[in-house]
């Protein structure tokens, strides 16, 4: 859409113009407005509110108050939208006062559905209660005064990064406990154990309904629904054990780290801290084991259906397609090794993170973001860039470095920038004319000067410089304001300009279809040779909160993946080996598939007074729905067998993370699954293999296509147990 300059009646009457006595810039024109907020600058980077994590939190001292909902028309010119809509405070920031975040456009252009935060200490030493709500604002044209409409129906905590969905359902990050249950409040990541969002969530505003799509131990980040119908968000993934814990055994660590017996608002704190996945973290716990010490973090950009089915990272793409460097799984055989990028792959340019996604309106299936540190940099590095559209294979994904590398890193205080180094980026943004914008700051080093923050995030236009961008022109003359606020201890006071972030472009888009995912033929012809329906039975694991899992044949792995044993077999059955094997090669007998379930059970603070909140960990199977009805005496508990074909078949709970891992007959760990993830109710999931295939597996074989033997065993045996 286009817009002209012109004056609004604000509140009481009183008469401003819509650009507020900003001057138009240099860039002073954009084929359409954009919206964006203000922030009032923070030195302090862990779980704030532009931290890479944790950023939900509402408390003053993660969110300065100040801060405001702007929309930038296309002749530059500027309209505060909440002040107008009377929403905010200049000054002692009190009852009234706002902080805004996530700005995100309907599909037709015509409002903005935003979080916002309202209130402030109002006296020293006071904090009232306060929680990120959503709000939608409309009236967006030059000559209108804006309208903000609370959401109905939300839930009544930290909601923050909404989206329309398809069909108008809003989808977004909330720290809501996964079930409701007040005392889990808050999820405590698996890194720091600090308080997280639980995972995706999705609500229909006029009735109500509102259910968990993804459930993610440390949290899901900047959900968007892409031009193919996917819906995209950063997750972390942090699976590993809890690194306060080990501290507390081995290293006389005073976190007060401890397990509840169990989830229910009843269980009791004990004295044990004992974890049974993945492998130990700390050298002392893993000394004497086959098993190195084992440690996984990452923020990856993931996909699913946008009724949270079949989630996955992007195009299945893995640690083998984008990082430099991962750990081997075992130490006792030279075949499973380390991994320095030293085989051939596509992908030139390694990544750390995938922050920020968001895709070009140009160029469907390529999407922008920040890789950054988690410190320090306020989530701001360098800007990269992949083509990921449906029909990429992960094999051929390449990452683009579109600012120099060096603009990822936060340098020392006492480290001189390259000539490289343009500064930090976040919030990178591609617009429909071509143009590609960002939060930018020229600072290069970490935020380490006490008291005050040396950032000024401003937007920005980037222009080539070789063979990289650089930001260049602004896209205001700045926002300033002077607010003061208690802290709540103390007073503190800004007069400045303030933080500009997060813009996204006004315009109409074309709404995507909502994707969904058939059965393939082979499951297809089991459902038909055992004669279960398969409404009947997905109406069966709606009921009960249950999905259904099925592998063909897990005795396959993805041909990069060195890092776990790859030479596999099932006793009297199928084998899978390396097309490089040769004579004396060891080769790993997997005879069952064992699973965990993600259940919040670790307490922090000690247990004569804990901290509110738990931490997920990984606990057998024991979901009472999910036991009933999966094969029991299968020679290692919390599992089911792997059939002679290499097949699996798992009734397993829904909406709760989970993970697994393949086992010998003793239930000894082989390989194990590396990632949390969660299903719906009522989900048939199909693996092709063991860690899926990029391309071709260990003996350079596509995906196998055998009807699982596991599935008709586990649905005749589903039929008996329903007479």
């Amino acid at each position: 859409m286009t817009f002209t300059r012109v004056c609004v009646v604000l509140l009481l009457g009183v008469v401003a113009c819509a650009a507020q006595s900003a001057p138009i810039n240099p860039i002073s024109k954009t084929s359409n407005g954009i919206v964006f907020v203000t922030q009032v600058p923070m030195r302090d980077d862990f779980t704030t509110i532009a931290s890479t994590f944790g950023n939900q939190r509402s408390e003053i001292q993660a969110v300065p108050r100040g801060g405001d909902l702007w929309i930038r028309y296309s002749d530059g010119s500027l309209k505060n939208l909440t002040k107008t809509a009377g929403y905010g405070m200049d000054g002692l920031q009190g009852a009234n006062a706002i902080a805004v975040r996530d700005p995100s456009p309907s599909w037709d252009g015509k409002k903005i559905i935003f979080s916002m935060l309202i209130g402030a200490p109002t006296a020293q030493y006071t904090e009232p209660p306060t929680h990120w709500q959503l709000y939608e604002v409309a009236n967006l044209e030059p000559n209108q005064t804006p309208v903000i409409t609370k959401v109905a129906n939300q839930p009544a905590y930290n909601n923050v990064s909404p989206i329309y969905g398809s069909d108008d359902r809003i989808i977004f990050t909330t720290d809501r406990p996964r079930d409701g249950s007040a005392h889990l409040y808050p999820q405590r990541d698996e890194y720091e154990e600090a308080p997280v969002v639980s995972g995706l969530w999705s609500l229909d505003s006029t009735t109500g309904n509102l259910k968990m799509l993804n459930h993610a131990p440390s949290g899901d980040f900047t959900p968007f629904v892409d031009s193919f119908g996917r819906l995209l968000f950063t997750q972390w993934d942090h699976l590993q054990r809890d690194q306060q814990a080990d501290t507390d055994t081995y290293e006389a660590g005073t976190y007060g780290t401890f397990n509840y017996e169990s989830e229910a608002v009843t269980a009791k704190a004990t004295t044990s801290r004992s974890e049974v996945y993945p492998e130990p973290r700390a050298d002392k716990a893993a000394a004497g084991t086959v098993f190195p010490s084992h440690t996984f973090n990452q923020f990856f950009p993931w996909t699913m259906n946008q009724d949270g089915t079949e989630s996955e990272v992007i195009n299945h793409l893995g640690r083998h397609e984008l990082h430099s460097y991962m750990g081997s799984g075992r130490n006792d055989d030279p075949l499973v090794t380390e991994y320095y990028q030293q085989y051939p792959r596509v992908n030139p340019n390694p990544i750390e993170n995938f922050l920020q996604i968001k895709e070009d309106p140009n160029t469907p299936g390529m999407y922008y973001g920040i890789d950054a540190p988690e410190f320090y940099s306020h989530g701001s590095g360098q800007i990269i860039a992949l083509s990921a559209p449906p029909s990429q294979s992960p094999e051929t994904a390449t990452i683009q470095y579109i600012t120099h590398r060096d603009t990822r890193d936060a340098l020392e205080a006492s480290v001189q920038p390259s000539a490289n180094h343009s500064g930090h980026y976040r919030d990178p943004l591609m617009l429909s004319n071509g143009d590609l914008i960002a939060a930018h700051t020229f600072e290069t080093h970490g935020e380490y000067v006490p008291n005050k923050s040396v950032y000024d995030f401003r937007l920005r236009k980037l222009e080539k410089s070789g063979a990289v961008f650089k930001a260049t022109t602004a896209l205001t003359a700045g926002i300033t304001k002077k607010v003061s606020w208690w802290n709540p201890d103390s007073k503190l006071e800004f007069d400045g300009t303030l933080w500009e972030l997060q813009p996204t472009e006004l315009r109409a888009r074309v709404r995507p279809n909502v994707t969904t995912t058939p059965l393939q033929e082979p499951e297809q012809n089991v459902f038909s040779k055992t004669g279960v329906n398969l409404e009947t039975l997905k109406s069966y694991l709606k009921q009960n909160n249950l999905a259904l899992l099925v592998g063909r044949n897990v005795t396959t792995r993805d041909d990069l993946d060195r890092q776990q044993p790859f030479n596999l077999q099932v006793p009297g059955g199928v084998k899978s080996l390396s097309s490089s094997f040769k004579a004396g090669d060891k080769v790993y007998d997997v005879t069952n598939l064992q699973f965990f379930q993600g259940d919040l059970i670790r307490g922090i603070g000690g247990t004569t007074d804990p901290r509110a909140g738990r931490r997920v960990l990984a606990q057998p199977l024991h979901d009472a729905a999910a036991v009933l009805v999966n094969p029991s005496n299968t020679g290692v508990p919390n599992s089911v067998k792997v059939a002679s074909d290499g097949s699996f078949a798992a009734f397993v709970p829904a909406t709760r993370a989970m993970s697994w891992q393949l086992t010998d007959g003793a239930g000894t760990g082989v390989v194990r699954e590396r990632y949390w993830l969660s299903f719906q109710p009522g989900e048939v999931r199909v693996c092709t293999s063991c860690h899926g295939l990029s391309d071709k597996d260990q003996a350079g074989k596509l995906a196998p296509q055998n009807e699982p033997i596991a599935l008709e065993g586990l649905l005749n045996l589903w039929k008996t147990r329903q007479k």
